[in-house]
């Protein structure tokens, strides 16, 4: 029987959970140990981990009772919070088709089909993330805040130079998230697009709550091939986002291979693997106080939260 691995709110602490058919079932409780009372205690021991929640399902489907409803549990981000979140910038075709018609520019080659490497930028991580059912304050210093419907791979071994036929074994699971994106404050206005100081990503992608999370973290044995998941995202109920991860420029495997080859990979580090059309720049409309999301991408389930 299938799992899924959350964080929960306990009377005011955060606890890993257990989420098998519709019950919530304490991570270290219910196997004993007390390591992995923290989703992020589990990934650092994530084998070991990954076998215990396993087993824990497989007596659940055998009748074993106890847990709490999950709907009488409130969810938190699946992680609090990831070491390191790596997001890939312009890696879905569709969406590069979609950038080049807003700059009125005919579509060209992309990085890869040029022979260039995935790229990605840093979000920062305690002020970042948020969890499902947040209400993200929309950031004071910009007017033009973006939605992105993102697959998010969290890692769950340490790992330097991975090829990347290996790279999705250090992969624990899958969860959503969403790279808001202020796209009026990518960019220095007094410095022109010439100048090496021109880009702003720390005002563009690291403001409060700008990374929501979840709602759970699917293990990666259930999603074996994570290249062929439809995803959508919507605003009120209207359907903005519609797209394939086999979209993707750069796989999941590339990608996390690329970044192992500049840096170690530690259990808890997240990687966001791009966004496909439909984003609100390409429609130069944006996020507003009291607008209501949902993100969805298959085999994982579906992502709420709202602005304020």
């Amino acid at each position: 029987m299938s799992y899924r691995l959350l964080t929960y709110d306990a009377v005011g602490m955060p606890r890993a959970g257990i989420l098998v058919a519709d019950r919530v079932h304490d991570g270290a409780r219910a196997t004993g140990n007390p390591d992995w009372s923290t989703v992020l205690g589990a990934l650092a021991d994530w084998p070991a981990a990954d076998e215990a929640f396993r087993a824990l399902a497989s007596r659940v489907a055998t009748g074993l009772a106890g847990g709490t409803a999950l709907a009488e549990v409130r969810l938190l981000a699946p992680i609090l919070y990831p070491g390191n979140i790596f997001c890939a910038g312009a890696n879905y075709t569709d969406h590069i088709d979609e950038m080049f018609r807003i700059m009125k520019q005919p579509p060209g080659p992309n990085m890869k089909e040029l022979g260039d490497k995935p790229w990605h930028f840093v979000k920062t991580s305690r002020a970042s993330v948020v969890g499902p059912g947040t209400r993200v304050p929309m950031p004071a210093h910009s007017a033009q805040v973006d939605w992105e419907v993102e697959l998010a791979a969290v890692i769950g071994r340490t790992a330097k130079n991975v090829a990347p036929g290996d790279a999705l074994g250090i992969v624990a699971g899958y969860t959503i998230a969403n790279d808001l994106s202020a796209r009026d404050a990518n960019f220095r206005k007094l410095n022109p697009p010439t100048s090496p100081f021109h880009f702003d990503m720390l005002g563009g992608k690291c403001f409060e709550g700008s990374c929501p999370l979840g709602p759970w973290i699917v293990p990666a044995s259930e999603i074996p091939d994570p290249q062929h998941l439809d995803m959508k995202l919507w605003i009120n109920g209207e359907l903005m986002q519609d797209s394939n991860t086999g979209r993707m420029i750069f796989d999941t495997a590339e990608q996390i291979a690329m970044l192992s080859s500049r840096i170690t990979l530690y259990p808890g580090d997240v990687v966001l693997t791009g966004t496909p059309a439909g984003v609100g720049m390409g429609r130069q409309r944006f996020l507003k106080a009291g607008d209501q999301l949902k993100l969805w991408i298959e085999g994982i389930g579906e992502l709420h939260h709202g602005m304020a």
